[in-house]
């Protein structure tokens, strides 16, 4: 039963209380909004669907992702990747209750998000293709994930339901088909090996070698790389796996010519110190829209250009979960197939 109580001037408390049942209290500033509030709460209790709201509403999402920082991903995240996606995703909805995120705002953000100028085309914002598709996905990907922690771990209903569930992900559309071109190999390497940071050629060679995402090497640390047998662990990926990279004897010559960190990491760089030491050698090399991932590219697809490692073996050394991803590279193997048929 309801009931609603003058508080002060221009104050109503609603008290609900039902057996079996928590009390529930709301202030509102008029006594019809605190009607309509009793009304509601009553409804949902007499037909069952009644869920706490309490915490959803004084628990932000700001505070949520702190939680999320220092509780989860620790356990289940490596690299830097998915703090700066949670930070564009803080500025946008961290002064939101939970309760307030609704699937309307999570969609506006899409929207929005796909507008805006991708942030690595600095030099002339105006000019600079929009943020891709694929990228704000795993952001709103993130965002589901940060909400369903929030409920299933921390114990946080959310009244409505994950709002992300109802909305339209953009589409990933095709993955970028950037590769070194002509000499842009020996001038990007010639670049690095001048450079001012003396880890940059390393952190080059060894993606073209490894096929290793950025994260995962910067991660690597020299108790998981075993020469003996020419493998290197990573322990948690992107996808939250452990994974055991093969190692080129190119990539072992590169290793075994690296000075041992104190700090036992292989690669002992930030994300953004090799972000720009790296965009600073392709300006000096004179080469244009490469990213440091497409070096990934780059070494997926002379992998597959060989034609002797089938896409599971592709896909071990890659770390991706899903074939569908590689089936970019199946051509690459059909035509060096192609060429072997003509022979005979």
């Amino acid at each position: 039963m309801a009931t609603i109580t003058k508080r002060g001037e221009y104050s109503w408390r609603v008290q609900v209380r039902r057996k079996g049942q928590p009390p529930m209290f709301k202030t509102f500033n008029y006594k019809s909004d605190a009607e309509k509030w009793a009304r509601q709460m009553e409804a949902e209790l007499d037909r069952g669907l009644y869920l706490p709201r309490r915490e959803a509403e004084k628990t932000t999402f700001e505070e949520l992702a702190e939680r999320f920082k220092a509780e989860f991903a620790p356990h289940h995240y490596r690299g830097n990747g998915w703090k700066y996606k949670l930070q564009h995703l803080i500025a946008a909805f961290g002064k939101y209750s939970l309760a307030a995120i609704t699937s309307a705002l999570v969609a506006s953000y899409r929207d929005e998000r796909l507008q805006q100028p991708d942030p690595r085309f600095r030099s002339d914002p105006k000019a600079a293709p929009r943020v891709s598709p694929a990228t704000v996905k795993t952001e709103i990907d993130l965002l589901s994930k940060v909400l369903d922690v929030g409920s299933k771990e921390f114990g946080i209903t959310l009244p409505n339901g994950n709002p992300v569930k109802g909305v339209r992900k953009p589409q990933g559309g095709q993955g970028r088909e950037r590769r070194l071109h002509g000499d842009e190999e020996q001038r990007l390497l010639a670049e690095c090996d001048t450079s001012g940071n003396p880890w940059l050629g390393a952190a080059v060679r060894l993606a073209i070698e490894t096929a290793m995402r950025q994260g995962e090497l910067l991660a690597l640390n020299w108790k998981h790389v075993d020469f003996k047998r020419r493998i290197a662990l990573l322990p948690m990926t992107k996808n939250g796996e452990a994974r055991t990279i093969p190692l080129s004897p190119a990539a072992l010559a590169v290793l075994q010519g690296l000075p041992t960190a104190l700090t036992g990491e292989v690669l002992p760089l930030s994300r953004m110190t090799l972000y720009k030491a790296f965009e600073r050698a392709c300006q000096r090399a004179e080469i244009s829209e490469l990213t440091f991932h497409d070096l990934r590219h780059e070494a997926l697809s002379r992998l597959a250009e060989r034609g002797d490692f089938s896409v599971l073996e592709l896909a071990a050394v890659s770390g991706h979960k899903s074939l569908q991803v590689l089936k970019r590279y199946t051509h690459l193997q059909a035509e060096k197939l192609a060429a072997k048929l003509a022979i005979g």
